[in-house]
């Protein structure tokens, strides 16, 4: 067959969602309203919506026929033991435990393992991830390399743990301080920046030495093998299948949110190694969650979830999903645009301290540029900043991340490359009119979690 130079998704349309479209007038209305934060936005005032890839990804018509055949019994579900066999043949953990989303399995082995005073080392924050911790009474330590705080740097891995650094912590607080490393496949807040299998190699060798768990974040560990692939020497024949089971078997244990990788509008769970660190999961989960063979899931979900998995591991899949992703980045970084280099698996980072440099970070730069894109075009994004960093539980203060950052999300078989093109183009017509910009201040702030539902003004 003669090689094809044009490149088109892996699917076809079965089915449509239709949008409506808005006005200036009623865009500006809407982000007031909204307080200029875009997850206070309704849904039908969207247009493009890349707030985040988290659940909104599109089901194949395989997951929405196992749908239908979900066995809704409380206890023993069919659809339990399905998923059970997809985790364990696909990732390679022992024992699962279903969780409502990915934050249930946080909230359970955070609770399970930390105790107060304990260090939790990982490679860059995660805000909900961190905060359970914080609540169970241990201290977050970034111990990412460097270059994962410099957008500009091209490192091919920068979501790789700084060994030194990490030898360090355990140096300083002992390693019966520190419960697990809390590693992130495809760094959500370095935006998207993966973990290579060398640094995996070895950090296991080092935690292993001093007899410290690793607990995984493989919420997007796909796109993360699919980097492996695609950059890391002796890799690039290797299924991605292969490549996933690989990751996961240097590790001990994992939390995951299958709303992302694993293509379901909700679900995740708690997978581990240790019986009984499993044991002590599945009794807490019933009292968080729901019993042991469900964690708050309809036995459907599970059912989608299993399926889910299978397909998130296809080779055409993941290229696609990445492949559209690096379209829209080198489409903005073309137009003159700063953003996060290399750009990631799951979403664009658009580096909003260059974007609007006069700006100046608490007056939330990020914040007021995911605002204005809305307001150009009806695209919802997402600021990843000192909103998403929050305040020192300790000093009460903020925190002021390197990273002043705008994530367009871009949700799994859901937009086309037309979609994309007319996100570059709207990111473009913001940049034109950066200087006008003002920033912002906090009006409203909420306890925990303050990204979602804080409230701002126009300076």
């Amino acid at each position: 067959m003669h090689q094809l130079k044009s490149w088109a998704e892996p699917y076809k349309i079965k089915m449509v969602e239709l949008l409506d479209m808005t006005t200036h007038a009623q865009r500006l209305k809407a982000i007031a309203d909204a307080g200029y934060n875009t997850f206070l936005l309704r849904s039908a005032e969207v247009y493009i919506d890349l707030l985040t890839d988290s659940g909104t990804s599109a089901m194949s018509d395989q997951q929405w026929a196992g749908m239908m055949r979900g066995d809704e019994a409380y206890a023993g579900s069919r659809n339990f033991y399905h998923l059970e066999e997809a985790v364990q043949k696909t990732y390679g953990y022992k024992y699962l435990v279903p969780t409502h989303q990915g934050r249930g399995a946080e909230h359970i082995i955070s609770k399970l393992l930390i105790k107060k005073g304990d260090v939790i080392p990982g490679n860059m924050y995660f805000t909900t991830t961190r905060l359970h911790q914080e609540l169970a009474g241990g201290h977050f330590v970034d111990v990412i390399i460097p270059e994962a705080h410099d957008p500009e740097n091209e490192h091919p891995f920068k979501g790789n743990i700084d060994l030194q650094k990490l030898s360090e912590v355990i140096r300083k607080y002992g390693a019966k301080k520190i419960p697990y490393v809390s590693l992130a496949t495809s760094v959500n807040m370095a935006g998207g920046q993966p973990v290579s299998m060398e640094n995996l190699k070895a950090l296991r060798e080092l935690t292993s030495k001093h007899g410290i768990r690793i607990i995984h974040d493989m919420t997007r560990v796909a796109e993360n093998a699919y980097f492996i692939k695609e950059r890391e020497p002796g890799y690039n024949r290797r299924t991605i299948a292969s490549i996933i089971k690989e990751i996961c078997s240097y590790t001990d244990g994992a939390t995951m949110s299958a709303k992302k990788d694993a293509l379901v509008n909700i679900g995740g769970f708690l997978a581990l190694n240790e019986y009984p660190v499993f044991e002590e999961a599945r009794n807490m989960v019933v009292v968080y969650e729901g019993l042991h063979t469900y964690g708050g899931l309809a036995g459907r979900d599970m059912e989608a979830m299993a399926i889910g998995i299978g397909e998130s591991v296809s080779y055409d899949h993941i290229h696609a999903r990445v492949g559209q992703v690096l379209y829209l980045g080198k489409k903005i970084a073309d137009a003159g645009v700063p953003i996060v280099k290399p750009v990631g698996g799951h979403g664009v980072f658009l580096n909003a301290s260059a974007f609007l440099p006069h700006i100046k970070q608490d007056q939330y730069p990020a914040q007021q540029l995911a605002a204005q894109l809305y307001l150009e075009s009806g695209i919802r994004s997402m600021e990843r900043g000192v909103v998403s960093a929050g305040r020192d539980p300790k000093t009460g203060k903020n925190r002021y991340p390197k990273l002043e950052l705008v994530r367009l999300t871009i949700p799994r078989r859901v937009y086309t490359q037309a979609h994309m093109d007319v996100v570059a183009e709207s990111v473009a017509a913001v940049y034109d009119r950066r200087k006008k910009i003002k920033g912002l201040k906090m009006v409203y702030e909420p306890k925990y979690l303050r990204f979602f539902q804080a409230r701002f003004k126009p300076l």
